[in-house]
């Protein structure tokens, strides 16, 4: 593999000085965060997906949860102040973000948006989640993860009912 460019969530880790690893794998077609998970050889509950959502009161979110999870709108509506929660379309994500889908770090994004992630996340030891390059994940302590995007924890997954494209 060639050598790691830094990227814009990369930039902002450093500016903070957070302990951070960086991890890379070659991705084909559409990989999902299960994938990814099997690629880097690491348990699917340690692999994080960044997930684009808007709210009907509160406007844009994005909601992390683990590799074999989905969101459970109805909590992630209620922990962030809405009735409903929506998927944002795919067609917004670049636009919103200015990352590609299967490259959406929460970290320095386009805009900043509130960030919720589910509060299994506070049991690992590490976590792992996109540097805003398809391929190439940021391996840092969950508690650094939550000072670096001022994280709402809750109970906002449930487990996929199979494979997802997310």
């Amino acid at each position: 593999m060639s050598p790691i460019q830094k990227t814009n969530a990369i930039r902002f880790l450093e500016t903070l000085s957070l302990p951070f690893e960086l991890k890379e794998t070659l991705v084909e077609g559409s990989m999902t965060a299960e994938d990814m998970a099997r690629a880097l050889n690491l348990p699917p509950e340690m692999v994080y997906k960044t997930l684009l959502l808007r709210g009907d009161k509160t406007g844009l979110l994005e909601a992390m949860v683990p590799a074999g999870t989905e969101i459970d709108l109805k909590a992630l509506a209620a922990l962030s102040g809405n009735k409903k929660v929506a998927m944002t379309p795919l067609k917004e994500l670049f636009p919103l973000t200015g990352y590609v889908r299967g490259g959406c770090s929460p970290l320095a994004g386009k805009h900043k948006y509130p960030v919720f992630i589910l509060d299994e996340l506070i049991l690992l030891e590490k976590v792992l989640f996109n540097a805003g390059k398809r391929g190439l994940f940021i391996l840092m302590d969950p508690q650094d993860l939550i000072k670096a995007t001022g994280a709402v924890l809750g109970p906002i997954g449930v487990p996929s009912q199979g494979p997802t494209s997310e």
